[in-house]
């Protein structure tokens, strides 16, 4: 049995529930899961500006925060983020920064790795984000897992090979019943995949 840990960043929902689709796909999998958020870093007027905002922070209190220990305990590792400029957030890059020591030493390195994002419209960096995400996963020498074109639902949730992705509209639960599916799948593959390795 593998051990999947799914560390993601959402403001507003979206990545939120593309995060826990990703956790239970895991699971149906047969892995041990940790899904953990990230710690806001943004400043209370900022979130406060967007009802939407404050909502979903109030309503994940009790989702525990990442600590590098997560990825350390886990055989294979999924990260996921809304995307900000085509780039992941502000959130999780601070919490990637906290991973040097495990760099270093060679603890992030041979594990199965995947990423997911969000963005307000379907251009609106989806893509570009996760392919960032592949150069850290690339520096940790993790084995990085897409859902490529492997199983026909993908094209049902828009064909994204690199990994499960919303675009929101600006709707904090944008995630269409396909997009979770597919998230779900990634989360199984993933799973499937870190096992593998550690065998």
């Amino acid at each position: 049995m593998a051990k999947i840990a799914v560390v993601y960043y959402s403001s507003t929902g979206n990545t939120h529930q593309l995060a826990q689709a990703v956790a239970e796909g895991a699971e149906e999998a047969g892995a041990e899961v940790r899904l953990r958020r990230v710690a806001e870093t943004a400043p209370d007027a900022a979130i406060d500006s967007n009802p939407a905002w404050r909502a979903h922070l109030d309503a994940v209190a009790d989702v525990q925060i990442a600590a590098p220990e997560d990825l350390e305990w886990a055989d294979g590792y999924a990260l996921g983020t809304p995307t900000r400029f085509g780039t992941p957030s502000a959130q999780l890059k601070s919490y990637l920064d906290t991973l040097g020591g495990l760099w270093a030493t060679g603890k992030l390195a041979n594990r199965g790795a995947t990423a997911f994002t969000s963005a307000q419209n379907t251009h609106g960096g989806n893509e570009s984000t996760i392919l960032t995400l592949f150069n850290v996963f690339s520096h940790f020498g993790a084995v990085i897992v897409p859902p490529g074109y492997t199983d026909p639902l993908l094209f049902d949730a828009g064909g994204n090979p690199y990994g499960a992705s919303v675009a929101s509209g600006g709707d904090a639960n944008a995630a269409s019943d396909k997009v979770l599916a597919a998230a779900r799948y990634q989360g199984r593959r993933l799973a499937e995949i870190s096992a593998k390795l550690v065998a």
